[in-house]
């Protein structure tokens, strides 16, 4: 089977999407995903209100893996989950789970909303916005990516 070695990073920041400041959660992911093999683009940056859209679009694409960035806190314009988890067959509850245990020294981890899972042939997770969250959900991802595209592509052997 031909592996789809594509990835789509996606951050809600109405902030940064209005220039106000550079995005730096961003890229840190992008070089991560790169880092394990896949063709990456630049980081799409979108206004919170945008999220629900901009997730559409990248699971439409069909890469292999999706990640995003922001809007995974408790205020009103925080949707990225919802957005996320309406795309999802599965979810993979262990991941976020992983995630904050790996993130317990930092008292907000706790409140961030991750949600990791699959359809079809794509796996998508949701991180915080901060440049910590988005480092600590990279090393969570680190050493079972490859075995969760393999498992998306049916190679039970991985």
């Amino acid at each position: 089977m031909t592996r789809n070695r594509t990835a789509i990073v996606i951050v809600a920041s109405t902030r940064a999407a209005a220039g106000i400041y550079a995005d730096r959660s961003g890229p840190i992911a992008v070089e991560f995903l790169r880092a394990q093999g896949f063709t990456v683009e630049a980081a799409r940056v979108v206004p919170d209100a945008e999220i629900a859209a901009a997730v559409d679009q990248a699971f439409a694409e069909r890469p292999a893996v999706i990640v995003t960035s922001g809007g995974t806190g408790i205020t009103a314009d925080d949707r990225t989950v919802e957005a996320v988890a309406a795309h999802l067959d599965r979810e993979l509850p262990g991941l976020a789970q992983a995630f904050y245990t790996h993130s317990a020294g930092v008292p907000t981890a706790a409140v961030s909303r991750i949600i990791a899972g699959v359809t079809d042939t794509t796996f998508a997770i949701t991180l915080p916005g901060s440049t910590g969250g988005v480092r600590d959900g990279c090393a969570v991802l680190e050493p079972v990516l490859e075995h969760i595209i393999a498992s998306l592509e049916g190679n039970h052997e991985h």
